[in-house]
């Protein structure tokens, strides 16, 4: 699980789109947004280009990280390795 949850999480975060709007607008419940953000489930192929769609509508350029995000470039993961590595070099 996840990719799409991790991708959704930051740009929700970076953009400061709550998860009631993303809910609201997308006509569903937050706790669904909720278990994708925490990765409790992963949201379905057509609800992903849903979401997308909404994110346009809201802020095109969360649209296009989201897209990034969740379909390639920067890995989430190797940006969290990057992280701790950082941190245990530091400490």
């Amino acid at each position: 699980m996840g990719q799409a949850g991790k991708a959704l999480k930051r740009v929700l975060e970076t953009y400061k789109i709550t998860q009631y709007r993303l809910a609201s607008e997308l006509g569903i419940g937050r706790s669904n947004v909720y278990r994708w953000v925490n990765e409790v489930r992963d949201p379905t192929a057509e609800t992903v280009k849903d979401i997308v769609d909404i994110l346009r509508k809201i802020n095109a350029a969360a649209a296009e990280e989201f897209i990034q995000l969740y379909l390639g470039g920067n890995s989430i993961e190797d940006e969290d390795k990057e992280q701790f590595l950082d941190n245990e070099e530091s400490d």
